[in-house]
């Protein structure tokens, strides 16, 4: 034993005193972008998401009862819960067997459905068309090994946890399904879509809040720049419309006009719609793989937790504006310094803003000094467009991430709608798209933001 100890504390001496030179860095892997899937309140699949988007559509309903998903629960309670609660407009994915329409039955109501929650149907329901766009369907061992899956999500299956509790109460806690923890994990998503296509690369779920969904495109993409994998499928989904994720939603002035309640930089906006849906990406290493579109992408993001101090009254709003507003910059300015384009090479932005009246207005602000001259001279393409679709929380990031690569593909900067009258904070031709506008976009920026100052900025940009 001592005889050891020793071999190991001359190993030690002799690594440690040792001059190494520092093996040489790869070359960063380009990644592209060679497929898309989504589900969305303006409907299933990309080219119908992008055609009614495009068209000024608008994905917010009124909510209705059975949108609570209080299955078990007597009317008497649904009614009262219904009646209690301030917000009555959600953004939820159409459901149906008709053209754009989820069908339920066969992402759903499968064999599986059992350990199958409602975000995680949509992660499969998008991977599938993603994969197809991007005729991706390895059979050879090795090509499922370089595979991987990055799908995050905000807040899983919460009314699977409303059922929990209600069994609990009523002292039946041994009815609870033992299929009750796999249907909430976040991670199960990503889990289900490497189950079903036999993907054994880095499986991976990011839970950042409303930044979820860039940060898991950004972390696939370092994944595939790094050599963790060639191909990455990467995005993030969300089902958030039931009684207790509504129930503190805070837009409440339009619940008789539920389509023009997100409105996004309107001096009109009192608080975000929530929604539900899924965005994923196919990411490719375009040294290892051979391309079906041509479109090539750049992500840099700076995101994480940022320490943020606890405020105690409203006189401290001002310095909480400020810390944000710094924040959003960093991230920003960031991105820009490791792309190595300059400000003026930006030609959209798909803002973040999600119809808050804070929240809103420190984003522009932010955009307005990053991009300066570019952006108040008019060339700088700006809209939000979480007036159509609600914002989809963990699933916004990836969804707005194909919204800003479909720009730059079809040469159109889409609209903001619902905005009548933009924020004091916008002046002469700094103000937000309020119809789509046809341009050459050479690169595009993606912002999201969460609770808890985690942020992601996406960057995408034309081929070379």
């Amino acid at each position: 034993m001592a005889a050891c100890v020793r071999s190991v504390r001359e190993l030690i001496r002799r690594f440690s005193s040792r001059t190494f030179d520092p093996p040489p860095l790869n070359p960063p892997r380009r990644v592209v972008v060679t497929g898309l899937g989504m589900a969305t309140p303006l409907g299933c699949g990309v080219d119908t998401t992008w055609r009614r988007l495009l068209e000024g559509r608008c994905g917010v309903r009124k909510l209705s009862l059975s949108d609570l998903r209080m299955e078990g629960f007597d009317e008497a309670t649904i009614m009262h819960t219904y009646d209690q609660l301030a917000s009555k407009v959600v953004a939820a994915v159409p459901c149906g067997k008709e053209e754009g329409e989820f069908d339920e039955k066969r992402w759903l109501q499968t064999k599986d459905h059992k350990s199958v929650a409602r975000f995680i149907s949509y992660a499969l329901c998008s991977a599938d068309e993603a994969l197809g766009d991007a005729k991706w369907h390895p059979n050879e061992p090795e090509s499922k090994e370089r595979t991987g899956v990055s799908i995050g999500g905000g807040t899983g299956c919460i009314s699977d946890i409303l059922d929990a509790a209600k069994l609990i109460c009523e002292k039946r806690v041994r009815r609870l399904s033992p299929f009750f923890i796999p249907r909430i994990l976040i991670n199960m998503a990503a889990g289900h879509v490497s189950i079903k296509y036999g993907f054994r690369g880095p499986n991976h779920s990011a839970v950042t809040a409303c930044a979820t969904g860039a940060h898991s495109v950004g972390d696939a993409m370092r994944m595939i720049q790094f050599g963790d994998a060639d191909v990455m499928v990467a995005g993030g989904t969300e089902s958030s419309i039931d009684a207790l994720s509504v129930s503190r939603a805070l837009a409440t002035k339009y619940n008789s006009f539920p389509e023009v309640a997100s409105r996004p930089f309107d001096c009109g906006r009192d608080g975000f719609v929530i929604g539900e849906g899924c965005g994923i990406l196919i990411l490719e290493n375009s040294k290892v793989l051979s391309l079906n579109w041509n479109r090539n992408l750049i992500m840099q993001y700076k995101g994480g937790p940022k320490s943020m101090q606890k405020f105690e009254d409203m006189e401290c709003q001002v310095t909480l504006i400020t810390l944000l507003n710094h924040i959003m910059m960093e991230g920003e300015l960031f991105l820009l310094c490791n792309s190595g384009l300059l400000s003026s090479d930006i030609d959209y932005i798909n803002a973040h803003a999600t119809s808050t009246p804070l929240g809103d207005a420190i984003e522009a602000k932010s955009i307005e000094y990053v991009f300066a001259n570019h952006a108040t001279s008019g060339a700088l393409a700006l809209s939000s467009t979480k007036g159509a679709t609600g914002h989809l929380l963990g699933a916004a990031g990836s969804v707005e991430a194909i919204f800003s690569v479909l720009a730059i593909h079809h040469g159109i900067a889409p609209l903001t709608i619902n905005l009548e009258k933009p924020d004091p904070c916008f002046h002469g031709s700094f103000t937000p798209l309020t119809a789509s506008k046809e341009m050459p976009i050479r690169a595009s920026l993606s912002n999201s933001f969460g609770f808890g100052g985690t942020n992601a900025s996406l960057l995408f940009t034309s081929p070379p």
